[in-house]
């Protein structure tokens, strides 16, 4: 059996697997090409982690606005409905193969209520 999400390094873990995913995806690679750069894919991860860790143990380590970089990316990479579609299947597909529990439910719960909220601004901006 599976365990849950119970650690930075359970997170950590998480992410790169499932931009591992994105990366290799045909509709959504393109949003990544700068993270073919490990340094910066590093970093990026860092902030992934930071987020969630955020999000499921409320540890206050991430203070940034997540939506402003989706925001920017969007006007010179627009965003579909599909790709929200392909990252949320990803990210689900992702927690699935590693973990499995309260924390692994909540962790995809909360993915699918960012991705709607996200969906809709960016959708709106694009209008």
């Amino acid at each position: 059996m599976k365990k849950d999400i119970e650690t930075r390094e359970d997170i950590y873990k998480l992410v790169k697997l499932f931009y591992i995913k994105l990366m290799k995806d045909e509709l959504v690679k393109h949003f990544f090409v700068d993270f073919k750069n490990p340094n910066l894919l590093e970093e990026h991860l860092l902030i992934l982690v930071s987020f969630w860790e955020n999000i499921l143990f409320y540890t206050n380590g991430y203070r940034k606005n997540a939506m402003l970089p989706h925001l920017k990316l969007n006007k010179t990479k627009p965003f579909k409905k599909e790709h929200f579609k392909a990252w949320l299947s990803a990210f689900n597909l992702s927690v699935d193969e590693l973990f499995s529990g309260e924390k692994a439910h909540a962790i995809k719960s909360r993915a699918l209520s960012i991705a709607t909220v996200m969906e809709i601004k960016v959708l709106e901006a694009n209008n």
